[in-house]
């Protein structure tokens, strides 16, 4: 459940100005976890994650650009208790992990900024990597397999 919610705190803040802890919390309670302003802070602490600041005034939390080694870990362990198979169709990667957790291991390759990941779509148990050519979907297999031996 703290893999879960970690990533979902990394996609919320990547897609909403959340400035204050109350606003993570009710955005985290809207996606159906049930959180405390502690368990908040407490991940905020845990994620590292840093206020920048937002063109025009004000603040917001952000993920430091310089994935550190322990964070890459972090990504690295939700793909690992994750994962089941994966097949390449071209240019096309699909992952199948276990139920519930394909979000959560797309949120951990987007994090990770792969580059020949164009985008990836998840649902609840597929994962659907998109890369720039056929030769790059197979350089994508192989790194993630590495990611998760």
């Amino acid at each position: 459940m703290k893999i879960e919610r970690h990533s979902q705190i990394i996609r919320l803040i990547s897609q909403y100005d959340i400035e204050t802890q109350e606003e993570l919390a009710e955005k985290l309670n809207e996606s159906g976890f049930q959180v405390t302003q502690a368990t908040v802070s407490r991940d905020i602490r845990e994620l590292k994650l840093t206020k920048i600041s937002k063109p025009g005034g004000g603040s917001r939390y952000a993920v430091l650009q310089s994935v550190d080694q322990e964070m890459s870990r972090k990504y690295t362990n939700v793909l690992r208790t994750s994962f089941q198979s994966m097949d390449l169709a071209q240019n096309i990667l699909i992952v199948k992990t276990v139920s519930g957790m394909a979000m959560a291991a797309a949120a951990a390759l987007d994090e990770m900024q792969i580059p020949e990941i164009v985008g990836s779509i998840a649902g609840d148990n597929t994962l659907m990597c998109v890369a720039r050519s056929a030769d790059e979907g197979l350089v994508l297999m192989e790194k993630i397999r590495k990611m998760i031996v």
